[in-house]
């Protein structure tokens, strides 16, 4: 995704509601200088790219994420990782770059998938 693109989906994940190029033309506006067929074609781009879905509405269109932001975060990690020629060593490297609240949040979400019924295991692996 673009700079411009990111730009535009934030405010769509942020308001997490439908929203029209000229909600995001006036906010984007507020930082940069930019058209509103700018925004429209940026727009247009991310739903055919499947970000985003659109609905009529008279003569425009109100446009919502088809996703959350955690989710494309999570597909760009996946699609990198699994781009690596040695998965653990990436993991291992990726995990010395985190802070300690971000190691903090990974064990929170690892708690959350292993869910009440595979809890770790007695040698301090993890269960099945």
């Amino acid at each position: 995704m673009g700079e411009l693109e990111d730009a535009v989906m934030t405010r769509v994940w942020k308001w997490n509601r439908p929203v029209t190029v000229r909600e995001v033309l006036e906010d984007l506006q507020q930082e940069r200088s930019i058209a509103y067929t700018t925004v429209m074609t940026v727009l247009d781009n991310l739903h055919q790219k499947g970000w985003v879905r659109r609905e009529a509405e008279g003569r425009a269109y109100r446009y919502e994420a088809v996703s959350t932001r955690a989710a494309y975060a999570a597909a760009l990690m996946n699609e990198d990782w699994s781009r690596s020629d040695n998965p653990a060593a990436a993991l291992v490297a990726f995990f010395g770059m985190m802070s300690p609240e971000q190691r903090e949040a990974l064990s929170d979400a690892v708690r959350i998938v292993q869910g009440p019924d595979n809890p770790p295991s007695e040698e301090g692996g993890q269960g099945r």
